[in-house]
């Protein structure tokens, strides 16, 4: 299984900022000291290039991302300063995700550690997320010929708006999208199909929604990729999530999200998506038992 990572995910950001920016490296120590059964190692990801990423973003959008002319308003959506790192970081973030996929197709399953920036829209960005990656990841492997149609299970706890936003009018790619009611965004856009929890949904009934949902997704989708959004923040002690999870409860949860696309014959590529719990440690601990799962099915392939 090969996971891709880069030190350029890691951006610096101004003392007290909120966004857990030391998660990506801690997340890599402990993939590369597991030396998991199954997994290569650590591949630097190349950046997506204007050309990959105009298949879902608007081109004058690209330029004034990269060129710095985001406008102060737009900036704070986003919620990151400018900076040339913030646009490489960027363009790595969405370049990883389309590395994991053209090497779950080869392969069965990749991850890319970091990604899942479900809240970019075509001509924005928002809720730290400049470029979404699965919808430039999805549009890419079709322009290549390489998949007719993809399926993006989005199981962060936030409603992948923007995803569902740029692809709402393309009927080869399903967005599906599992999520807190109650979460940012608090205007949702719409998906091909959104399952909406209330808060404290627990394990029990998160898990139950969840197969239905994934079992009306694979069928409607015929798809020949899933693209799966595995973030941590439905974790019952994530600052931003509402939907009371644990930590067994988020594993059985990648189980079973890789088990269904097992059984459809789904190559699947992994983001990390989002995490933001009271301690970092948690957050880490939650990337790296979906990795680990991931490697574990890889064996099980090979």
């Amino acid at each position: 299984m090969r996971i891709f990572y880069t030190d350029r995910y890691v951006l610096p950001l101004p003392e007290g900022h909120r966004f857990p920016m030391s998660k990506y490296a801690r997340l890599r120590e402990r993939v590369e000291a597991a030396r998991l059964s199954g997994a290569d190692p650590l591949a630097e990801p190349p950046a997506a290039t204007d050309d990959e990423l105009a298949r879902a973003h608007d081109r004058e959008y690209i330029r004034r991302v990269t060129q710095g002319e985001l406008t102060a308003a737009d900036m704070r959506r986003i919620g990151f300063p400018w900076t040339p790192e913030m646009v490489e970081r960027s363009r790595r973030s969405a370049g990883a995700t389309l590395a994991a996929c053209r090497a779950a197709l080869d392969s069965g399953v990749a991850v890319n550690l970091a990604g899942g920036t479900h809240h970019a829209f075509r001509d924005r960005g928002e809720g730290y997320c400049v470029f979404n990656d699965s919808a430039v990841a999805a549009l890419a492997m079709q322009a290549e010929g390489l998949v007719r149609r993809v399926v993006v299970l989005d199981c962060d706890v936030h409603q992948g708006n923007g995803t569902a936003a740029i692809l709402a009018h393309d009927p080869t790619v399903f967005t599906f999208s599992i999520h807190g009611a109650n979460n940012f965004p608090f205007r949702k856009e719409v998906s091909d199909l959104d399952i909406e929890l209330p808060d404290d949904t627990g394990d029990d009934a998160y898990l139950a929604a969840l197969e239905r949902g994934v079992c009306h997704a694979l069928s409607a989708a015929q798809a020949d990729l899933a693209i799966y959004l595995a973030g941590a923040d439905p974790f019952e002690d994530d600052r931003l999530g509402r939907l009371a999870l644990t930590k067994a409860g988020l594993a059985a949860r990648d189980h079973l999200v890789l088990s269904l696309c097992r059984e459809a014959g789904l190559p699947v590529a992994i983001a990390m998506a989002g995490g933001y719990a009271r301690t970092i440690d948690d957050t880490v601990d939650i990337h790296f038992s979906t990795v680990a799962i991931a490697a574990e099915w890889a064996a099980r392939a090979g």
